[in-house]
């Protein structure tokens, strides 16, 4: 079936253009480049994977009951909305919100692999070029694995949400080569990796658990990446270019504090607009939820040198500046170890399995060997 079949508003045009400017920058300079990036560029090799046989597509996945949300975390749980609805209607908003969120992880890995391939494009040295070659493949693969839960196991999808698409656009559209690494790496991927980890950490579904883990094994790379590439560039900065990137991240974190409310999917379900943000805003669950969001940009933000005192009052305000505190490298770790205990417990259950159907082979044929033989 063709995407365009399977969105939840019609799309008059799957395409979209944005205007490219800046340079493209080759470097001459073939010495060995930085110790630290070459290491993530020899790990981004060495950690590539295949989504069609790391992932095991034959879990079934209950359209209705994708990722096991409880009532409570519901948006109309508990209005005169919800008090309507039968089991059915509820299990379609379940499937609504499922789709619209992993809607939104796919299109931002496409933006993430166009961000990538422009810093292949765009950054001055050749070690960075060398990494940013490993992450457009990434990006590639998660889009290619989000698309595939999306169309096989949920049978829907919604468009881009526009304040994604905003941010996405002015990531794009600046010619500093320093801006895909700030609205991707930091704002837009810092933030994609809270929201995966948050359902990654209380889905009991196996497969989007599966997917959400390995996509942010490999995400762990790419924030470190940008956080070694933009610590060290804006060392050099004037306080005034520093401030450039500051009023940019501010924007930027008001529109993604603003994209995860899920009023399309209430729109769709009768919900007047303005009742919609307003059920959105009171949502604790939304509450939390997005607050969590910038656990991961917060202390990157502060871990490349961009800390004025605006931006503090930004994230004040936002309620979220002590997340400045957290520590990053173990958040990061703790994403790679969970991946690799993923894959260690699905080898143990394929070994048990392989172990018993030889013992229920020898068992079969010592049973129809004939007597005495």
């Amino acid at each position: 079936m063709s995407t365009r079949d399977l969105y939840t508003r019609s799309q008059q045009d799957l395409t979209w253009q944005v205007p490219a400017t800046g340079a493209a920058r080759f470097s001459w300079e073939y010495d060995d480049g930085r110790e630290r990036l070459l290491n993530l560029y020899q790990k981004g090799k060495d950690k590539q994977w295949d989504g069609a046989k790391r992932i095991d597509w034959d879990l079934e996945v209950d359209p209705l009951d994708p990722l096991g949300t409880p009532d409570e975390a519901m948006t109309l749980y508990g209005t005169r909305h919800w008090d309507l609805m039968n089991g059915r209607e509820r299990g379609e908003l379940r499937k609504h919100y499922a789709s619209w969120q992993f809607s939104q992880f796919l299109h931002g890995e496409q933006g993430a692999m166009v961000c990538a391939a422009r810093i292949v494009e765009s950054v001055p040295d050749l070690d960075a070029k060398f990494y940013s070659a490993t992450q457009t493949m990434d990006e590639a693969r998660h889009a290619e694995i989000y698309g595939r839960f999306l169309h096989e196991k949920i049978g829907m999808l919604y468009p881009v949400n526009d304040n994604l698409q905003g941010l996405l656009g002015d990531t794009l559209r600046d010619s500093r080569w320093d801006m895909p690494y700030l609205g991707m790496q930091v704002l837009i991927e810092g933030l994609a990796l809270a929201a995966f980890g948050m359902i990654r950490d209380t889905t009991d579904k196996p497969l989007p658990r599966q997917i959400l883990a390995y996509v942010m094994q490999d995400e762990a790379r790419h924030v470190a990446f940008g956080r070694m590439a933009l610590r060290d560039y804006y060392r050099q900065l004037t306080d005034a270019e520093l401030r450039e990137r500051e009023e940019f991240v501010i924007e930027g974190c008001y529109l993604m504090r603003d994209r995860l409310r899920g009023v399309e999917v209430l729109e769709n379900f009768g919900v007047p607009k303005r009742e919609a943000e307003e059920l959105s805003e009171r949502s604790e669950y939304l509450q939390l939820f997005r607050r969590l969001l910038f656990s991961r940009i917060v202390p990157c933000v502060k871990d490349i040198g961009l800390w004025g005192e605006r931006l503090q009052r930004a994230y004040v305000d936002m309620g979220v500046f002590e997340m400045g505190d957290s520590n990053l490298d173990l958040l990061m770790a703790q994403d790679e170890e969970i991946a690799e205990e993923l894959d260690a417990e699905r080898f143990a259950a394929e070994e048990r399995r392989r172990v018993a159907e030889v013992e229920a082979t020898i068992a079969g044929g010592a049973t129809n060997s004939p007597s005495g033989v």
